[in-house]
């Protein structure tokens, strides 16, 4: 209990990249990155394609490691403790790889059991409802529409209640009604567990919608960190959508002059 005029206790930070540095034969793709993320924290990582969006991602992940820099989830160290960091973690791709002849209560099942979930079935019968996907449960993937497919990869994502979740594309595939329903359950899980959410988009309405925090990237850099809000007002445009264009016609122009 707060004592009155005390300052909240800060939230815990569950992800920290730091000078992060990767480089291809073409160039580097992402250069000095800084990044943090708190318990409940939800933040999109935007820019247009060639920004160093996807590079952060995977190292973010310790899919990739950095030429320089480091990386902690929920302060395990990558790539030297990813499995301890991957225990706190959920990751929705855009696709999910559902076998075809497996049902996807069997499915979420698994990964219940992968999870070393005290009580498995409980788990997913909770990870069905929270993502309104009951009726699903006896489908096998051949029957899922690609929509339904992204569902099931986030209920999956969510079965044991991670920390921080990754999200890559989360809504591309997904209804108007659906992506509500998507959007919904992924507030409620940082309200009620504290989870943080890590969300690539290119759907800024989506994003507007979802995320509180916003950060662009441009030439693999850090080009804006902020609210929604004050990203909009520094570049002096009406909304994200258009923050996004003029970084890209800037990439556009970039790209121009070098060749």
């Amino acid at each position: 209990m707060l004592t009155p005029g005390a300052a909240p206790a800060p939230r815990p930070v569950v992800l920290a990249a730091r000078g992060l540095v990767k480089e291809y034969r073409r160039g580097r793709a992402v250069d000095a990155i800084d990044l943090s993320l708190h318990a409940g924290e939800r933040l999109g990582l935007l820019g247009p394609n060639g920004a160093g969006k996807t590079t952060t991602l995977l190292m973010c992940l310790g899919a990739v490691e950095p030429d320089a820099g480091s990386v902690e989830i929920l302060g395990h160290r990558l790539p030297r403790r990813r499995a301890e960091a991957m225990r706190g973690l959920g990751f929705v791709a855009g696709y999910l790889p559902l076998p075809d002849r497996v049902r996807v209560r069997e499915y979420l099942r698994l990964y219940a059991d992968l999870y070393g979930l005290r009580d498995a079935r409980a788990a997913v019968d909770a990870a069905l409802a929270r993502f309104g996907i009951e009726h699903l449960a006896m489908a096998i993937g051949t029957e899922l529409s690609s929509g339904q497919r992204t569902l099931v990869g986030i209920a999956k994502a969510a079965l044991h209640r991670p920390r921080l979740m990754i999200l890559d594309e989360p809504t591309a595939s997904l209804d108007p009604d659906i992506a509500l329903r998507v959007r919904t359950a992924l507030l409620a899980l940082c309200a009620e567990q504290g989870t943080a959410l890590l969300v690539t988009s290119h759907d800024m309405v989506e994003v507007e919608r979802l995320c509180e925090r916003v950060v662009f990237l441009h030439a693999g850099r850090i080009a804006a960190d902020g609210t929604p809000g004050d990203v909009v007002e520094r570049f002096g445009r009406q909304d994200l959508e258009g923050v996004f264009l003029h970084l890209a016609e800037e990439r556009d122009r970039e790209r121009a002059a070098a060749a």
